[in-house]
């Protein structure tokens, strides 16, 4: 809300003159701001974020792939309403993954996949960043490993010094413990 407030007075303080890209800069972080309260107090409620219960996981993933901070493709199969532990679960994983490649991995592209096969929901985030993201170092990864293992799924990553990471998940359509 603080950053929200900052720089509306920001753009406040723009006289006459100013250089357009900086007023559009100032716009797309008022934009990305707003956006990342309305997650934030989806989150802080402990709902799923409204585009995912209301249309389901593909256009929650597009929603989540339009924002990321690096340039990402999205390579989804139809995939159709899912189990909602399912759904929410990729949900969180895609969007965990995409921030830490904002944050972490110093890409300049990344590509989301998803498909379904033999009763499972294969999720894919894959950049060409630094590489070297280990679960051991940070929390993130490892809660992402927490959260698919509680619907009975599987999370990779693979993450050579040098050569991007890509993060795995195998979530099975039914028979999970969230069943």
């Amino acid at each position: 809300v603080a950053l929200s407030l900052a720089i509306g007075r920001a753009r406040a303080q723009l006289g006459p003159g100013v250089d357009p890209g900086l007023e559009t800069t100032l716009a797309q972080a008022s934009d990305e701001v707003r956006a990342a309260l309305v997650e934030l107090r989806e989150l802080a409620r402990g709902i799923h974020p409204a585009i995912l219960t209301e249309a389901g996981l593909e256009p929650a993933i597009r929603s989540l792939v339009d924002r990321a901070a690096v340039p990402t493709s999205l390579d989804v199969a139809a995939l159709g309403r899912l189990p909602a532990p399912v759904e929410a679960t990729a949900y969180f994983v895609v969007s965990e993954a995409l921030a830490n490649v904002g944050k972490h991995a110093r890409a300049s592209s990344a590509c989301v996949a998803l498909a379904v096969a033999s009763d499972s929901l294969l999720v894919e985030i894959r950049d060409d960043g630094c590489g070297d993201a280990d679960p051991a170092r940070g929390t993130g990864l490892r809660g992402l490993r927490d959260r698919v293992e509680a619907v009975g799924g599987t999370l990779e990553a693979i993450s050579p010094a040098g050569n991007g990471t890509t993060i795995r998940a195998s979530l099975p359509l039914t028979g999970g413990p969230a069943e």
